[in-house]
């Protein structure tokens, strides 16, 4: 399997602390070895950073590490290989554009029988059954709303419904962001935690650092972090349910919904 890390937040916050400890699961205190991602948002922009190589060896991982980027919304990854080799263009995340936003993508599971989804002009670049999967999330979209909505609602109902169908395929987990919604879904193992005022310290699992928040935020900041697993050992981690769907908006969840079929697959 893969680990996931992202983050939602009301300001542009870095994701340092968090990807510290991630990137050492990548070849070091996890097995997660085929390769690492991560993009952030900026407006209606984003940058990504990828590697096929483990995070914990990679100069790039590194100077990802060490440089802040700011950013309210992010999505991370890193990779177990089961479906397709190990290559720049099988690792996560992935982007595709729709209604002129970029969605981004990244997946922690197993599929069988996604060679059956029908992906129309988002066509993979890899062959993973993540990225055909995502593809297959976006024509769908495209199909039931060809513009934006003004209310996204309708939206986020229809996107809870299509990671309910993926879930029936196997091991589904799964973060989707387009820079100001960061949707998550979960199968079997994701977790996440909103910091707020009154913040304290958090000292992370895989890595020997120590953060003291109330000397990195303001009194308004709200930020979420979502994870395959808790990365810190001293905070309260919420752990998110079989066929939980949450949205996320700046930090805040906006959007939550629990499959009713969730016990019975």
């Amino acid at each position: 399997m893969c680990e996931l890390l992202g983050m939602s937040a009301n300001v542009p916050t870095d994701i340092c602390f968090s990807f510290t400890g991630l990137m050492q699961r990548g070849g070091n205190t996890g097995p997660h070895r085929d390769g690492w991602g991560i993009t952030f948002y900026e407006g209606k922009g984003f940058r990504t950073f990828k590697d096929p190589n483990p995070s914990c060896k990679s100069r790039i991982a590194e100077l990802v590490q060490q440089y802040p980027i700011k950013s309210r919304a992010v999505v991370s990854h890193i990779r177990q290989a089961n479906r397709g080799g190990v290559s720049l263009e099988n690792t996560h995340p992935f982007t595709r554009e729709v209604w002129g936003n970029y969605w981004t993508f990244a997946h922690n599971g197993q599929l069988t029988g996604y060679e059956q989804l029908v992906t129309g002009r988002n066509q993979a670049v890899g062959d993973t059954d993540s990225e055909i999967a995502f593809c297959w999330l976006m024509n769908q979209l495209e199909m039931r709303f060809p513009v934006l909505p003004e209310d996204m609602t309708p939206v986020f109902g229809y996107f809870a419904e299509c990671c309910d169908t993926l879930r029936k395929l196997g091991v589904y987990n799964m973060l989707l962001s387009n820079g100001e919604y960061v949707l998550s879904y979960c199968t079997n193992n994701l977790h996440w935690i909103t910091r707020r005022a009154p913040f304290g310290k958090a000292s992370l699992i895989d890595e020997d650092v120590t953060i003291d928040f109330q000397r990195e935020t303001t009194a308004n900041d709200v930020v979420t972090v979502i994870a395959t697993q808790p990365l810190t050992n001293d905070e309260s981690w919420q752990k998110m349910v079989r066929g939980e769907f949450r949205v996320f908006h700046f930090g805040e969840t906006v959007y939550y919904t629990i499959a009713v079929d969730a016990n019975a697959c």
